[in-house]
């Protein structure tokens, strides 16, 4: 069959988003936002295949993949089927699949004689427990804590804590351009953040039409700290896809982590936090948050010699 891929517009969310949340994945791609803030980056494009299900095709290290279908889990086989007749007899090419989720895997047990199975494991995504990132509550936890309450102290009467929407992206544009200059370190990928925050701009330019949350922290009337996520209802999981504060105000991380959590997933059972890429620095600052677990990934290729 013809598979009609195109770009994924702003106009196209309502036709994608029915195709999310069907199936048990705990990973950040499980929720849309994911594939819209990275969709120049990755010249993400889509193609929705017998009206089952969502199936894509993005470019990196110049490279073709896609990625598991977007579909329910006893659609996935037969949706994999007509993407890998895509790409053996129209490209020519192997089979590629980006960042699969371990329990697409577990459900397909794909051949290992057919197909090659690689973990990216700088790319697993970190999982928390939502109530413990709520309260911050045991000796895990107290560093946190003082330092949230050391911000308040320090700032009372001088922060608030506020929902974003559209009408506030001018703020947040100017507070991502103060950020930029004040974030490069030697560790930083200049052209990743630089596309996290075209991804980011995209966000706001359709806000009205995205299942997005948006909130930050004001000090002294002037935007300090932004965040950004998403909600699994599947899995009762909130996906922090962004989250950015100056350096110079301490403990200021820390309380718009938890408050975001607080005031708009307080029902969240667990908290994806996405992945560290590889970097010391986000390790450890991941790691501090104690995860209950990982969302690991695999890429997976095809073994295959053309016809």
């Amino acid at each position: 069959m013809e598979l009609n891929f195109k770009p994924v517009l702003a106009e196209d969310i309502q036709r994608i988003l029915p195709f999310f949340g069907l199936r048990p994945d705990k990973t950040c791609e499980s929720v849309f936002l994911d594939s819209f803030l990275w969709r120049e980056y990755y010249k993400i494009q889509y193609a929705i295949c017998r009206e089952k299900g969502v199936l894509w095709r993005m470019e990196t290290d110049g490279k073709i993949y896609t990625s598991i279908p977007t579909c329910r889990q006893e659609d996935m086989r037969e949706l994999l089927m007509v993407i890998k007749q895509y790409f053996n007899e129209e490209l020519k090419l192997p089979l590629r699949i980006y960042l699969a989720d371990e329990e697409a895997l577990e459900y397909l047990k794909l051949d290992p004689e057919e197909y090659e199975i690689t973990e990216e494991e700088d790319l697993k995504d970190y999982l928390y427990d939502g109530e413990a990132l709520r309260t911050l509550a045991g000796r895990k936890f107290h560093k946190k804590k003082n330092l949230v309450n050391s911000f308040k102290k320090n700032y009372e009467g001088r922060f608030e804590y506020r929902l974003l929407g559209c009408q506030d992206r001018q703020d947040v544009w100017q507070f991502l351009d103060r950020w930029r200059l004040n974030k490069m370190e030697p560790e930083d990928d200049l052209e990743e953040l630089d596309q996290e925050i075209v991804g980011i701009h995209e966000i706001l330019k359709n806000c009205s039409q995205i299942p997005v949350k948006m909130a930050g922290v004001y000090i002294d009337g002037k935007l300090e700290a932004f965040t950004v996520g998403s909600y699994n209802h599947l899995e009762k999981m909130a996906v922090i896809h962004i989250e950015k504060a100056n350096w110079n105000y301490n403990g200021l991380y820390q309380f718009i982590n938890q408050q975001f959590l607080v005031h708009e997933f307080p029902d969240a059972v667990l908290v994806n936090r996405e992945d560290d890429v590889g970097l010391p620095g986000l390790r450890k600052s991941k790691m501090s948050y104690n995860p209950i677990g990982f969302a690991r990934k695999y890429n997976v290729e095809q073994r295959w010699t053309g016809r």
